[in-house]
């Protein structure tokens, strides 16, 4: 599945919790799939928590 695919259902589903049962839950759902990428980044190595944990503290890298 390509990233436009992927960002057409993404959009889809939020668009559809909207409209079906309201903004708190398209917010709740939002947040939950923001939550559940940045741990699946982490799962397989593509996000450096500590990096993270750095950049929320005002530390700079030369990296």
């Amino acid at each position: 599945m390509t990233a436009t695919r992927t960002g057409i259902l993404i959009g889809a589903v939020l668009a559809l919790t909207w409209v079906v049962i309201g903004f708190w839950a398209f917010l709740f759902v939002a947040i939950a799939m923001a939550i559940g990428a940045a741990v699946g980044r982490v799962v397989s190595g593509d996000l450096d928590v500590s990096r993270v944990v750095d950049a929320f503290r005002g530390k700079r890298t030369s990296s």
